[in-house]
């Protein structure tokens, strides 16, 4: 009996009920969403309307200049003709031929006194941005040429030279020289020290310095410069031909303006604007294939 009670006083294990685990629901299966119907056209390719976004507003002014022509025609104004009539000369001057002759030789001479002016510029730009004891000598004598206008050196050239290709082409060097030069300059300065300094070490001349060194280095601020270049050229060269060259495209311009013709002289001013805009766009165009082949290389 003893035992029993003891046993009873003893505390009873306590025993644990089964747990059962919280019921969850059904899983949501996720159904697919449709991806909106694409309206643009397939990533990197331009829509075809973008093309034509840079021509609204040259088209916009063409036809309120076209309006106001032919209104003041109406009214029996002589110095305006509308751009109808401007595009019939023009066409009239590219079938008798005078349209090419004039605008080959405005390019041809602006391009000979680019490339006299481009190469010199070149050289003294180097030779400039090299030393500096020749940039401090140069410094008042750049300071005071380039800012002498180009038309001012018409007389010169002329008594020098006479009319035709030799004065244009003076002129039109003059003017591109002073401002490549300064851009060649600034571009030499900035080339890596450390690349000189290795020439230096391998002992190279200036020549070879300038022609495996610097010239690789500074290459695409030179396309920069030529760009600015040919526009600085071409300007010249029109405006040289307008005040005293009897050729050219500017020279027509002016024949035009003095038989009093404003379709045909608009339709020149306008073709110096396209042959402008076709130089600039070319030479935009080689900067970038050139600078492509040097970036793979």
């Amino acid at each position: 009996m003893a035992e029993r009670a003891e046993a009873m006083r003893a505390p009873q294990p306590v025993r644990a009920e089964p747990v059962e685990a919280p019921r969850t629901s059904p899983a949501v299966r996720a159904e697919p969403v449709e991806a909106p119907a694409q309206t643009a056209t397939p990533a990197g390719k331009p829509h075809p309307l973008a093309r034509l976004r840079p021509w609204v507003i040259p088209t916009l002014l063409l036809i309120a200049f076209e309006l106001y022509a032919r209104r003041a025609s109406a009214l029996g104004s002589d110095s305006l003709a509308p751009v109808s009539a401007a595009l019939t000369a023009w066409w009239g001057a590219a079938m008798d031929g005078s349209l090419l002759q004039a605008t080959a030789f405005t390019l041809g001479t602006a391009a000979l006194g680019l490339l006299v002016g481009a190469l010199l510029a070149l050289a003294g730009g180097i030779a400039l941005g090299l030393s500096a004891r020749a940039a401090r000598m140069g410094f008042m004598t750049t300071e005071l040429l380039r800012t002498v206008p180009s038309v001012a050196l018409i007389p010169l050239a002329m008594l020098m030279f006479g009319f035709g290709v030799r004065m244009e082409m003076a002129v039109v060097a003059f003017a591109t020289f002073w401002p490549l030069m300064l851009l060649v300059q600034a571009a030499v300065r900035q080339v890596e020290p450390r690349l000189l300094e290795v020439s230096r070490v391998l002992g190279l001349s200036a020549r070879e310095r300038a022609f495996k060194i610097v010239l690789p280095a500074i290459a695409p601020r030179l396309f920069v410069a030529l760009r600015l270049g040919v526009a600085v050229a071409l300007v010249v060269a029109v405006t040289v031909e307008i005040a005293a060259n009897p050729n050219g495209m500017g020279y027509a311009m002016m024949i035009a303006q003095q038989s009093f013709d404003p379709a045909l002289m608009l339709a020149w001013l306008g073709w110096i604007g396209v042959v402008g805009y076709a130089v600039n766009a070319g030479m935009l165009r080689l900067q970038q294939r050139v600078g492509r082949r040097m970036g793979a290389a």
